[in-house]
């Protein structure tokens, strides 16, 4: 049976590890603050850039994607898989939801994979499952953090492109729900979804005025499908790292009503231990004061 010493010990520590909790809450909720600001905020970037592809479209009089016959993909064809994951624990599922996505999602493309991680949980999780990792990246601690990395990977996407000539590159990442949670997701980076090509070719301009490229066209598209594989990445990360601090805040708050659960508990058996001490200590006291009484009598 624990001593009050013990209890004391036991109550003062979990104060502590709640203190922690809290601190840790406090810093998930600011985070998830900024990265859905800058997630918005790519919303507008995206909406710039889709735009810029459309006007190319319109100029040089592009009306429709043809639709090429589906070929056989060989076996021997490379896939390059980037995959979002995090770096520290306390996530909850958060790893093990992305790590079985992106299992189950590669088994029904064919071709040898080659998967590069943000993040050393993930990657991990990935690697046991019998993975080529072949490149990992830190996760970004900060919103300022992102560009570099995201620049980082897109120099390394277009060398591998130009010596490997890997054709095909996916990202997979969780994108946090609207209210809570959050759901696994693939997008194919590369190359461009004609799905998506049509969906541009067909949207309206906003306005009744011709749109115009100017300079050279080639130029321009290659300049605008850098921005949108940049804004891609981008927004790939910021959504990721959204969805990570809101499951971290989400295992914070359970621990911190697990943690007060305790000291509830931990308080009450301290208070009824010494109350149980008190109450000796006086019945030691009125035997004493009766043993007394007898031996003057």
């Amino acid at each position: 049976m624990d001593t009050l010493e013990e209890l004391n010990r036991k109550l003062e520590g979990a104060k502590d590890i709640k203190s922690v909790v809290k601190a840790m809450k406090a810093m998930a909720a600011s985070r998830i603050t900024q990265y859905e600001a800058a997630v918005k905020s790519l919303g507008d970037y995206y909406h710039t850039v889709t735009l810029g592809i459309k006007a190319y479209l319109t100029a040089e009089k592009i009306q429709t994607v043809i639709e090429k016959p589906v070929l056989q993909k060989s076996d021997d064809e490379v896939i390059c898989t980037i995959v979002f994951g995090s770096d520290l624990g306390l996530v909850g599922q958060f790893n093990d939801q992305i790590s079985g996505y992106v299992q189950q999602s590669l088994r029904s493309i064919p071709g040898k994979k080659e998967v590069w991680v943000i993040g050393e949980r993930v990657q991990a999780l990935l690697a046991d499952a019998g993975l080529a990792v072949t490149r990992s990246y830190p996760v970004p601690g900060s919103i300022d953090a992102v560009t570099p990395l995201v620049q980082h990977i897109l120099i390394d996407m277009e060398a591998m492109r130009e010596t490997h000539h890997i054709k095909q590159f996916f990202v997979f990442h969780n994108q946090p729900k609207t209210g809570s949670g959050y759901d696994a997701v693939m997008q194919h980076l590369l190359p461009l979804d004609e799905q998506w090509m049509q969906d541009i070719i067909t949207t309206p301009w906003p306005t009744n005025k011709i749109p115009e490229v100017a300079g050279n066209a080639a130029t321009t598209l290659t300049a605008l499908i850098s921005a949108y594989l940049f804004v891609s990445v981008f927004r790939a990360c910021a959504e990721s790292l959204a969805a990570e601090n809101a499951s971290r805040l989400e295992a914070m708050q359970r621990a911190e009503k697990s943690i007060g659960d305790m000291l509830d508990s931990l308080g009450k058996k301290f208070q009824s231990l010494r109350q149980s001490t008190i109450d000796e200590e006086l019945f030691d006291v009125v035997s004493g004061f009766e043993a007394m009484k007898k031996a003057y009598h």
